[in-house]
């Protein structure tokens, strides 16, 4: 259950939740109705209402934020269960009397316009009349260059907003309202809704009765340095950011840049990223000083910061590469806490089991996604020598990780995230796939955490050809978790023949098919635990010389050593392929350009960064691993005009991995050229002259048999090779492709390596609900006259599925299949042609559609075979559909972003056992697949669902599926 802390008002503002208004006005509806009240009734009253929200909202994304009228309604319905028919009329009253008194100041204020009588306040609190000519010009200079808004429809709809004494700084937000409730239409309408954003607050840093629009960028230049002088002094920058030449700075800012974000990035920019002052909530920095800000923080112990700062910023702002969230969030302040995930390892110790909860939290504590092995952690039933009694196993523990998860807020913006791994031999493994079931003892689930299966080759290979595995406590067999590939095999096998000859205290044969059924199963019903596999990840790991992977990190494309004194730390960002498609090709030199710019980002955020723990400090300076990723990777595809579940896609992600693969590893070696390797280089697979594609044959040779890759190269390999013997390399690891889902959305693009999951429908954040639709697609049937109000409804009635509409050519329909259309083993095998190029890992959804466990198995044994290291969330769809209706477009402001109650979509990646809102999935019995008995397949699985309204507090539905934030925001 989440815990609700803002509220929407009628205007779109957010504002803090707070539930003395809700005790206020039940109180006046009690004495209304009878005259007198029970203060202590009301109270209680009050709590049952915050409770009804906060299930209301259980199974949407933790920062959603219901509106002013979602709370007025619970509050009815509140009174009506209790039996307080009398109060629950004077509060429908009190309801419609307020209603009646708005409707009728929006008549007196159109009265006054057509009069010229409308006063407004501007931001000074100086009254003046409202002028329809000036609120034309205004959003005709906001339009200039979008050639498809319509001006007099947005002046039409902002007066019918207005009402007496309204503030300039409410029309404002009335205009972005309206700009945004046509987004869905025509895209251009949400950049303009981000210039009208972006306008307001250059208006509340500069002064809206200074801003001088001929000499704006020279008035930006001057409080650009007001603000670094003013975010020291308030303890919010870092008082080095004084040593820049701030002049120099400022004169690099570009303004046009802000003209590039749409709606959807600027209002994210806004709620989530900019410096505010903690104190007053007051929003210090603009876009462009946003990203100049990133861009010297991180250039802050350069020798010729100015220079690089500059570079920086350039790269950033023009949305090339992105860092992900931590690193945009606190570069530059005074806690730069850069890092975007940990990954650790427990010991077979009460004191480090504590110590890891512990560290977890505080790490959770500064915005780290973490992730933990907890294999080391002896068995259910296991001897403890100290106490002389058998131990209790994983389950209380893990149950401890998950609540103390649960009561850390990350950063104050978003609960803390972690997920637990658990080798597939370890005698708990049965107990560890049902955490996150919604049935059996609450004692032992854990709801609010992530888990994943560390899976051997060995185990893969037994369930395909039907043989027995063994279960064992890893107090008697301790080297088993840290050997891998051939060595694993002999080890587990001489276990084996000890436990058959009665050596063992503990053990349990089981059928391998068998288990896998039972872990296809539980990823099905709640979407966990993750599949990962731990022999591709060590046998392919440039650090074999040094350590075991013993885990991936939360959004599972990190894969780095761990042991008792060290804690793995990765620092990402991505690069924008979209940005780097030149007629229609990739861009190869300004690939060059800006991975080796992006490695040298990464690799400063090394030596900045705030570290949480003392393990996580010494890891990262021994190893300094950095994590380049992609995105836009459908957005590149579609300016290609390849299709996705084409073998062009397969073929483009192996080139583009190529040779981003090869520039992020020279940008590294290049760095050791200047700054000196990383210190465990010696040994290392760099050092043996191994990259990652070779690392595909020592797979191969560990298996015994094929992976069926190419190992075809276009690169001048031979050339890095030579430079790497020379001068080493600056950091261990180089590539790992994360989710970034929430950069994609500031950056404009498709998220990281996914096809496009829908071609419209809304994003769930903490400022409300936002459509996106693909634009792409748009322009294509704009091309062919096929786009228009009617084509829109069609694509709404059918979710987005353009397949559907028989008016749509079969090209297009080709071109823009939505991730639910295309096979999952196809983008297996997208993936692992990119993965063969990249040293770590990528952050991989399978989509499946349909309920057969055959199917399941089928593809994650698919995605084992073509040698995938890691898999991310399993995303299904469910077998209800969508009601549909039709919002109209005089609604404030919400038009686009008012979303079904029950979506199509059922994304089986969270379980709650005291969630209201429930559906049934169930796997079809196969020959691979669990029976119903033996999986329970009929089980509670959470649906995707948001409840929301639109700008004016009316509830609607428009039938379009609803996309929430991710649980961890760290890699995004």
């Amino acid at each position: 259950m989440i815990n609700i802390s803002h509220i929407r008002k009628r205007s779109g503002d957010v504002v803090p939740f707070e539930t003395s208004k809700i005790n206020e006005a039940i109180r006046g509806a009690h004495l209304q109705a009878r005259g007198a009240i029970n203060q202590v009734d009301i109270d209680d009253i009050t709590k049952k209402v915050v409770q009804h929200l906060e299930e209301m909202y259980s199974d949407s994304k933790e920062d959603t934020v219901p509106s002013v009228e979602d709370v007025q309604d619970i509050v009815e319905a509140t009174l009506m269960e209790q039996g307080l028919y009398d109060v629950a009329k004077s509060y429908i009253i009190y309801r419609y009397e307020r209603e009646k008194d708005r409707v009728q100041k929006k008549q007196e204020a159109a009265e006054k316009i057509e009069k010229d009588g409308l006063t407004i306040i501007k931001r000074s609190g100086e009254e003046a009349t409202f002028s329809e000519e000036k609120l034309r010009a205004s959003v005709e200079s906001f339009a200039e260059g979008l050639d498809n808004i319509d001006v007099d429809r947005i002046v039409e709809q902002c007066r019918a907003e207005l009402y007496e004494d309204i503030t300039t700084e409410d029309i404002q937000k009335a205009l972005v309202m309206v700009s945004r409730s046509f987004i869905e239409e025509e895209p251009d309408y949400s950049k303009l809704a981000s210039r009208i954003l972006i306008d307001s607050l250059y208006k509340s840093i500069i002064g809206e009765d200074r801003i001088d629009y001929d000499n704006l960028e020279k008035q930006h230049q001057v409080a650009f340095i007001a603000y670094i002088k003013k975010g020291v002094e308030l303890e919010e920058l870092d008082p080095k950011l004084l040593t820049f030449d701030l002049e120099e700075m400022s004169e690099k800012i570009d303004l046009e840049r802000d003209k590039t974000f749409d709606y959807l990035a600027t209002q994210t920019l806004y709620d989530r990223y900019f410096i505010r002052n903690s104190k007053t909530k007051e929003i210090l920095e603009t876009p462009q000083m946003f990203w100049m800000r990133v861009a010297m923080g991180l250039a802050i112990e350069e020798d010729d910061k100015e220079g690089k700062a500059k570079r920086f910023y350039d790269l950033l702002s023009n949305k090339d590469f992105v860092h992900s969230t931590p690193t945009l969030f606190n570069s530059g302040t005074t806690h730069p806490q850069l890092s975007s995930c940990y990954i650790n390892t427990v010991d077979d110790d009460l004191e480090h089991i504590y110590k890891v909860v512990k560290d977890n939290a505080v790490m959770g504590k500064f915005s780290g996604g973490i992730g933990t092995d907890w294999t080391n952690v002896r068995a259910t039933g296991a001897y403890i020598n100290s106490t002389g009694i058998e131990s209790q196993g994983l389950v209380p523990f893990l149950k401890i990780q998950n609540d103390s998860i649960l009561a850390i807020n990350r950063s104050g913006n978003r609960r803390a995230a972690g997920c637990s791994y658990l080798e597939t031999w370890h005698l708990d493994i049965e107990d560890f796939l049902e955490l996150r079931r919604n049935t059996g003892d609450e004692r032992r689930r854990t709801h609010d955490m992530n888990i994943a299966n560390w899976i051997p080759d060995l185990f893969m290979q037994r369930v395909r050809d039907d043989k027995e595995w063994t279960l064992f406590s890893p107090d008697e067999t301790p080297d088993l978790h840290h050997t891998y590939g051939k060595d694993f095999k002999r080890r587990y096998e001489e276990y084996e023949e000890k436990a058959a000859n009665g050596e063992m205290r503990q053990h349990k044969t089981v059928k391998a098919k068998n288990l896998w059924r039972k872990m296809v199963s539980m990823l099905y019903e709640t979407g966990h635990p993750w599949m990962c596999w731990k022999d591709p990840c060590n046998i392919r790991s440039p650090q074999d010389h040094v350590g075991t992977i013993h885990s991936s990190n939360l959004c599972t494309e990190i894969t780095l050593n761990t042991s008792f004194d060290e804690t793995a730390v990765c620092n990402l960002g991505s690069v924008n392929l979209s940005n780097h498609m030149k007629d229609g090709k990739l861009d190869q030199d300004k690939i060059k350009s800006t991975v080796t710019t992006a490695m040298r980002m990464l690799d400063n955020v090394i030596d900045i960064n705030f570290y949480p723990t003392e393990e996580a400090e010494n890891s990262n300076m021994r190893h300094r691993p950095i994590g380049l990723g992609v995105m836009g990777f459908q957005d590149a595809l579609f300016k290609r005009d390849i299709n996705f579940d084409s073998e062009e896609a397969i073929e483009f992600a192996d080139k583009s991995m190529e040779m981003i693969s090869y520039y992020a590893i020279r940008g590294s070696s290049l760095l050791a050229k200047e700054r000196g390797p990383y210190k465990t280089y010696r040994g290392s697979k760099w050092e043996r002259g191994l990259m990652p594609i070779d690392t595909v044959d020592l797979l191969e040779e560990e298996r015994g048999e094929e992976v069926p890759l190419s190992r075809e190269t276009r690169m001048d390999w031979d050339a890095l090779r030579d430079h790497i013997q020379k001068h080493g390399m600056r950091n261990s690891n180089t590539m790992a492709v994360a989710p970034t889902a929430t950069i994609s959305n500031i950056t404009g693009v498709f998220p990281t390596i996914e096809p496009i999951y829908k071609n419209i429908y809304v994003k769930s954040n903490m400022s409300g609900e936002f459509t996106r639709v693909n634009h792409y697609l748009i322009e294509e049937l704009k091309d062919r006259d096929l786009w228009s109000q009617e084509m829109l409804a069609k694509i709404k009635q059918n979710d987005g599925k353009i397949s559907r509409v028989d008016e749509i050519p079969q090209d297009v329909k080709d071109k823009y299949k939505e991730s639910f259309e295309i096979d999952p083993k196809h983008l297996i095998e997208v993936a692992a042609e990119r993965g063969k190029w990249i040293d770590q890992s990528q952050s991989l959804n399978i989509f499946y559609e349909g309920s057969s466990g055959k199917e399941i198995s089928d593809i994650y044994m698919h995605a084992w075979k073509y040698g995938l290291k890691t898999t991310y969330y399993l995303r299904t769809l469910g077998a209800n559909s969508v009601e549909k209706s039709t919002v109209s477009l005089s609604k404030k402001g919400k038009t686009d972003e008012d979303s079904n109650k029950d979506s199509d979509v059922t994304e089986v990646t969270s379980s709650s056992s005291t969630s209201s809102k429930k559906k049934v999935n169930q796997l079809k019995p196969t020959s691979d697949a669990p029976s119903k008995s033996e999986a329970e397949s009929k089980t509670e699985t959470k649906t995707k669902t948001s409840t929301s309204s639109d700008s004016s507090g009316s509830s609607s539905n428009s039938g379009l599926e609803v996309i929430g934030k991710p649980d961890c925001e760290a890699c995004q």
